[in-house]
């Protein structure tokens, strides 16, 4: 499975989309049997976004994977790793359907100038849109051999780079984890499940 990165000079708009499941889940599943793919739990039936004008990361990589859910199902999704993560104007937006009708969770943070920070980001996602620099980037590499701790499966196609900086973040994901997430200035609130991050 291959995620195609448009860029001038390693600049550009970046777009990040997930070929169709049908056609990737043979592919994907030979990592999962591996055990190499390092989703490591059960995702929800819902998808998230995930915004913010500005990610400023330090060792990054992106590679196929599957993230699976509690039923048994799998997703494909592209895995990007990032060691160290500085995220200015973080939002995070979800809905799902209730008893009660639709509602939506909205989390912001890392505002004013003083960003969420993430260690050992991992984000199993469908989609990415923004403007991006990578410093020193490697495309081709093997998903095995990537600079960051997380890698991929033997064989499997990868790129990573010394440093990652992509403005105007917009993402979508059906996994998020890090060993540490500090979100400053972080506020949650209810919402109608009309409103998201973009």
């Amino acid at each position: 499975m291959k995620f195609r990165t448009f860029a001038r000079s390693h600049r550009g708009r970046v777009i990040l989309t997930a070929i169709p499941v049908a056609a990737a889940v043979t592919l994907l599943t030979s990592g999962v049997a591996q055990g190499a793919v390092p989703v490591s739990f059960a995702v929800s039936g819902s998808q998230f976004q995930i915004g913010a004008s500005l990610l400023d990361g330090v060792g990054f990589s992106q590679y196929s994977g599957v993230a699976k859910d509690a039923k048994g199902g799998t997703h494909a999704v592209a895995i990007a790793n990032i060691k160290s993560a500085k995220l200015y104007d973080l939002c995070q937006a979800v809905s799902a359907q209730t008893p009660l009708g639709k509602v939506g969770v909205l989390i912001t943070a890392g505002g004013g100038g003083h960003p969420a920070t993430a260690t050992d980001l991992q984000i199993g996602m469908t989609g990415l849109k923004g403007d991006a620099t990578f410093g020193h980037i490697r495309i081709g590499v093997d998903a095995s051999d990537v600079n960051t701790r997380a890698k991929g499966s033997v064989g499997d196609f990868a790129q990573d780079s010394d440093t990652v900086r992509i403005k105007g973040v917009e993402q979508t994901a059906w996994s998020t984890q890090a060993s540490v997430f500090t979100l400053t200035g972080m506020t949650v609130a209810l919402t109608d499940g009309s409103k998201g991050c973009f």
